[in-house]
């Protein structure tokens, strides 16, 4: 039986469908990362984002197309975690764009809407790599845009995009050559065909895994390899951060976006544009705020607006009567420590009542000038981090990716009017920067920081005398000058990087490589710091993970202050899961 148009309620159930069958295959799809290292986390991290959606599209009695969008669009957006979670989560912004206005879906509007996915996913990564998630939507939505006019059958339609973006996938080992080298094809290229059979077996009644109760989101192990994250070079020679948001009064299509975001580009830099249905965000760094304040004008009227100078001297006056409130560092539990708040079945403590009375007063008071999150895993990680100044540690990172919510959760609890995020970990910047373009009323910068050695780096580096963008450019070229290494053990026996590794090897990971590979830590650990360490180092510190007993961790510095006599060596605590040794060398 032909199926010519799709409605609200067989859309939900696709919709389902297509997360539940994310869940049951998150393992397989973990196993896929590149590095064999225990913390294969795209599967799980995926998940995580659509089950975020999911929750509420289940939640949803009497969907309309409308409600359907809206909750797919905000539940995934909110819940993503990952680089691979963001994309997905903007995947279905663009999507759910495209159908949010129909009352049923027809071969054509499925096409196009597939096609905004694309457009949208594509615009949310700064530098697109082929070879991974991207590429497998982009030939989905090809494929029917190709067919769609003479394919009104949803179900042959949905079929024929699936086979091809299987076929899609199959490719992206020889558009990354390191996915040839591991033997795997792309692990978000395969999690959106997961989710794409969930919706076409849903569609044509074939058998699908019942979505049941609501699925909370909670941790759980996560790692950082996948997807493509990267930021904008800061550039001082534009004077002006303005920012502010349209209250769209005409209609504002993705070509008109992208039209605006290219004028925006051509008077300034450090430009974020973010466009729902009834707002536009703006921020954008420019000699002539004027200009860009004409040309918004044309779409709508203005509100929160916010232009400061950047190259004036800020009165330090407010911050010194204000430090006293700032440091209130808060290690979380799981991946936030919403879960004081959420998990209501526990009773309240007094400790607890006192910090919400604290939070509570702190707010009532003018906001200090700077607050500061970071992603830290392990005590003494986070007890590093506190002591230098960070306001609130999210617990995460190599096994946990903290989703867009969980930053927005920790940028309402910091009572400052520039709040600046050190994700320390590649895999967590997109979700970052998603939260910051979602904030309205903090000015939220991101610090590119990729492993916690550089977090650290980039945190000793801040000046508070300084501006926003002086101390987001010196704290990103200070982060330049380290190099971070991890120890850990391999998962599986495969090839990389030319190095042959068998499953229980322990191996020394480089920013790009593995470095070192043996059969024992300490081992493993010596020479990696002895590749990360050149003539002009100066300096290297070790943490000790969860795994390693002080007086181990104390035997592999005797032997390094023996080694390298005129290089200091310093060695922390950092209670780290997975990781034997984080060490960095500057």
């Amino acid at each position: 039986m032909s199926i010519n148009t799709i409605n609200a309620d067989t859309f939900k159930k696709m919709f389902l469908a297509g997360a539940k069958n994310l869940e049951f295959n998150k393992e397989w799809i973990n196993e896929l990362n590149v590095f064999p290292v225990p913390d294969g986390d795209t599967g799980t991290n995926m998940t995580l984002t659509i089950m975020s959606a999911a929750n509420e599209v289940n939640a949803i009695e009497k969907p309309a197309m409308d409600t359907l969008a809206k909750a797919i669009s905000s539940g995934s957006l909110r819940g993503a975690r990952g680089n691979s979670g963001v994309i997905l989560s903007q995947l279905f912004r663009g999507f759910t764009k495209e159908i949010s206005a129909c009352e049923e879906i027809n071969s054509e509007v499925f096409a196009k809407a597939l096609q905004r996915a694309v457009e949208t996913a594509y615009k949310a990564v700064m530098k697109p790599k082929e070879g991974t998630i991207l590429t497998v939507a982009k030939g989905a939505a090809n494929k029917a845009l190709e067919i769609y006019e003479t394919t009104p059958d949803l179900g042959v339609l949905l079929k024929e995009v699936l086979e091809h973006a299987k076929a899609v996938l199959d490719t992206t080992p020889d558009l990354l050559p390191v996915l040839k080298q591991a033997g795997v094809v792309d692990s978000g290229g395969q999690g959106l065909v997961v989710v794409l059979t969930g919706w076409y077996d849903a569609l044509v009644g074939n058998p699908v895994i019942e979505f049941d109760a609501p699925v909370a989101a909670k941790s759980e192990t996560s790692p950082k390899r996948s997807g493509v994250a990267s930021t904008d070079d800061v550039d001082i020679k534009f004077g002006y951060c303005t920012e502010f948001i349209i209250m769209l009064e005409k209609e504002f299509p993705i070509e008109e976006e992208v039209k605006f975001k290219a004028y925006l580009e051509s008077i300034g830099d450090s430009i974020v544009c973010v466009a729902d249905d009834e707002l536009v965000k703006i921020h954008v760094h420019t000699n002539d705020p004027g200009l860009a304040i004409q040309k918004a004008l044309t779409y709508g009227s203005l509100t929160k607006m916010k232009i400061d100078n950047m190259r004036e001297e800020h009165n330090e006056r407010l911050f010194a009567a204000n430090a006293a409130n700032g440091t209130t560092g808060v290690a979380a539990s799981g991946n936030v420590s919403e879960n004081r708040v959420e998990d209501s079945n526990v009773p309240s403590d007094n400790t607890e009542e006192n910090t919400a009375s604290s939070e509570e007063k702190t707010f009532n008071e003018p906001p200090k000038k700077f607050g500061f999150i970071a992603v830290s895993a392990g005590s003494g990680l986070s007890e590093i981090f506190v002591g230098l100044g960070v306001d609130y540690v999210i617990e995460g990172g190599q096994t946990m990716n903290p989703s867009t919510e969980d930053f927005l959760n920790a940028i309402s609890k910091i009572n400052a009017e520039n709040i600046f995020i050190l994700p320390n970990n590649s895999n967590i910047i997109l979700a970052a920067s998603q939260a910051a373009s979602l904030t309205e009323d903090k000015t939220v910068i991101v610090i590119p920081s990729k492993t916690v050695p550089q977090g650290i780096t980039a945190m000793i580096s801040f000046d508070e005398t300084a501006d926003n963008f002086t101390n987001e450019s010196n704290m990103t070229e200070e982060m330049k000058r380290v190099k971070s290494g991890s120890v850990t053990y391999a998962v599986r026996d495969t090839v990389i990087d030319d190095k042959t590794i068998s499953q229980g090897d322990i191996m020394g990971l480089g920013d790009k490589t593995i470095l070192s590979v043996t059969k024992d830590i300490e081992e493993t650990t010596l020479d990696l710091i002895d590749k990360l360490i050149d003539e002009e180092s100066e300096l290297v510190s070790v943490y000790y993970g969860d795994e390693i007993t002080e007086d181990t961790a104390n035997a592999l510095l005797a032997k390094l202050e023996e080694k390298y006599g005129s290089i200091d060596i310093e060695l922390h605590s950092g209670g780290q899961p997975i990781y034997y040794y984080l060490v960095s060398v500057e």
